[in-house]
């Protein structure tokens, strides 16, 4: 390894995250303390409504209210692993409290670091098929519109800035750039 923990004190327990003070020795050999913020990781889903491979397929996403942004943003189904849980068994829970659906196949797609400069947090990302529609599960906080776009439209929200998200970014150029070859 390039660099190694010398000894961490946690500054902060929280609900979503925790705060570690770490004392690190770097690749070059000197030391330093950095703040990590640890996360238990998540799982986000790209739910595909119709045949992901068929002409112009529909895909659902969120407009979901996010205090951070102070606004409203277009975000792919997504939450946090539950202690020992499977990414894929999450991302299936995810898609139904968020959407109601339930999806027939969940194929994992990448796996990747939020932020690595501050956090550990790594998200899984997964692409849904064969959905069918249930009651969502949604929780008190989450103020959620599912919405349905061709997945063309989408993209071009991503080009133009409307998506914001980074995990619905790149999991929506990585699906039509990767997977469905759109």
């Amino acid at each position: 390894m390039p660099g190694a923990r010398i000894s961490s004190s946690r500054v902060y327990t929280g609900r979503i995250i925790n705060v570690d003070l770490d004392q690190v020795r770097f690749p070059n050999g000197s030391i330093g303390e950095l703040e990590m913020v640890r996360h238990s990781g998540a799982s986000a889903v790209v739910p595909f409504l119709s045949d992901p491979f068929g002409d112009d397929p529909q895909i659902l996403l969120l407009k979901q209210y996010r205090y951070a942004a102070e606004d409203y943003l277009y975000e792919l189904p997504a939450g946090r692993l539950d202690p020992g849980e499977d990414p894929a068994d999450c991302a299936r829970r995810e898609l139904r409290e968020e959407t109601g659906c339930t999806a027939e196949r969940v194929e994992h797609l990448l796996t990747f670091y939020t932020t690595p400069g501050f956090t550990d947090e790594k998200i899984h990302l997964f692409m849904a098929t064969g959905l069918t529609q249930g009651p969502s599960g949604r929780e008190s906080d989450e103020f959620i519109e599912v919405q349905t776009f061709p997945l063309s439209r989408a993209l071009s929200m991503v080009g133009s800035g409307e998506i914001r998200d980074g995990k619905t970014a790149l999991g929506l150029l990585y699906t039509a750039g990767f997977r469905i070859g759109t």
